[in-house]
């Protein structure tokens, strides 16, 4: 478990001050915890980004302005939509003797024996809910994936975190190694055989006949044969 010191300093205008907190850029928050009150806070966003911007879980030591010392953890960061700033965040008061529900980084080490041999590895599981006390409390989880082959998985039940209870389903794969993807590749004779068979059938060639032009033509002959009697 990994600490860090935060000193912050207590809101006392809410309120429509959050929003000019914000220009100057501070960021507004709330402290709280199981049976404690609220405490509305504020720090320059400086302070909070290496809470945020982290593989890590932190136990923050809280310094207010009061001289008041809190121990906590970060709990949830509002961002903006647009420009991503934090907007807001809210920091969860931690009880020696209480468990507390969180979510920890999974970090990878190694390089596995798969990719050696063409395989890629996919990290599917980023962060894992687990249950401790806040002194058990891991920075990260680490997977060691170096044994790890093709076509095969290290599941959440492979995992031994000791005073910690893992939250999810046992048979959630947290890393795995999958096979590469090959492309089929098309020979020229396949597609000219390929453009052979699209063409659509001719049913006739040549132009057709308007209709009635039989007619005529068998109609010019007959007048044609009539002239040469009439000179004889």
């Amino acid at each position: 478990m990994s600490e860090i010191t935060l000193n912050a300093v207590i809101r006392k205008n809410l309120g429509k001050r959050a929003r000019r907190l914000r220009t100057e850029g501070k960021v507004p928050g709330i402290y709280y915890g199981h049976g404690q009150a609220n405490i509305p806070v504020e720090m320059t966003e400086l302070l909070l980004q290496p809470l945020y911007r982290t593989t890590a879980t932190h136990v923050i030591n809280l310094k207010l302005d009061d001289g008041s010392t809190h121990q906590c953890i970060l709990r949830q960061v509002q961002f903006d939509p647009v420009t991503e700033k934090p907007l807001h965040f809210d920091l969860f008061g931690l009880n020696e003797q209480e468990e507390l529900i969180l979510e920890v980084p999974v970090t990878v080490q190694g390089a596995p024996k798969g990719v050696k041999d063409g395989g890629m590895l996919q990290h599917i599981l980023h962060k894992v809910r687990v249950s401790c006390l806040p002194k058990y409390i891991p920075d990260h989880i680490e997977v060691n994936v170096e044994s790890l082959e093709i076509n095969k998985s290290i599941h959440i039940s492979d995992l031994s975190i000791p005073n910690v209870r893992i939250l999810e389903n046992e048979h959630s794969a947290v890393v795995a190694v999958v096979p590469p993807t090959i492309l089929k590749e098309v020979t020229p004779e396949v597609v000219a055989t390929e453009a052979v068979l699209a063409e659509p059938e001719v049913i006739g060639k040549g132009k057709k006949p308007e209709e009635g032009a039989e007619g005529a033509v068998t109609e010019e002959k007959g007048k044609e044969k009539a002239k040469e009697k009439e000179k004889k």
